[in-house]
């Protein structure tokens, strides 16, 4: 008998060069992978700002921008659920970082200098999607991206942080094309369970900030 139960189908699997601005690359590829795959053009552009932001973060702080070291990005889909890994070499580094609970980023707190300047990358990246999940397995790191089919448009954060259309936060530190945090260092880190749009399931622990 036929099951009726249908998984996930790899749609995409590539790597980029940790070389600064091939996060757009990534973006791209992953935007002409899912087209027909069912997602609203809104869930698209949150997917791509969430797709950058994970590949700059692997960029730069998984792999410290060693042009030999890639990061690597699969595209799968169903008919639930988009998902997007983007995987780095960074998980042994892990340290001290990986016992701080991640920060919260707070305009004023920054300004006055008591939070470090970067740190909006996973705050967006939570901001654009369903659910994010993070694990590490020996050297690699790697972060996934849910974006669930029917999930309704309008994903600002309920407490005005996120822009009206979802791609950026409101208060101007979203970068202005959606595609990184004001700063550009969005670093999205944290071992353990991954945490939806809705602000539910474990916090985590801060890996990188």
């Amino acid at each position: 008998m036929t099951s009726l139960t249908q998984g996930p189908e790899e749609l995409l699997r590539f790597a980029v060069a940790s070389e600064p601005g091939n996060e757009r690359l990534a973006l791209a590829r992953v935007a002409e992978a899912l087209e027909g795959a069912g997602l609203s053009t809104d869930q698209i552009e949150r997917l791509k700002t969430a797709v950058a932001e994970a590949t700059m973060n692997g960029i730069e702080h998984g792999n410290d921008n060693r042009p030999e070291l890639p990061v690597e990005v699969a595209v799968l889909a169903s008919p639930a659920e988009v998902v997007v890994t983007v995987t780095d070499l960074g998980g042994a580094k892990g340290g001290a970082d990986a016992e701080q609970e991640p920060e919260i980023p707070d305009l004023v707190a920054k300004l006055a200098g008591l939070q470090r300047p970067r740190g909006w990358g996973l705050f967006l990246i939570e901001h654009m999607v369903d659910e994010v999940d993070d694990s590490t397995d020996g050297e690699r790191h790697t972060v996934r991206l849910v974006i669930r089919h029917g999930t309704p448009d309008g994903h600002g954060a309920a407490d005005g942080h996120g822009a009206a259309d979802g791609h950026g936060a409101a208060d101007g530190h979203g970068a202005a094309d959606g595609h990184g945090a004001a700063d550009g260092h969005g670093a999205p880190g944290g071992h353990g369970a991954g945490r939806g749009r809705d602000g539910s399931g474990d916090s985590g622990e801060g890996r990188r900030q």
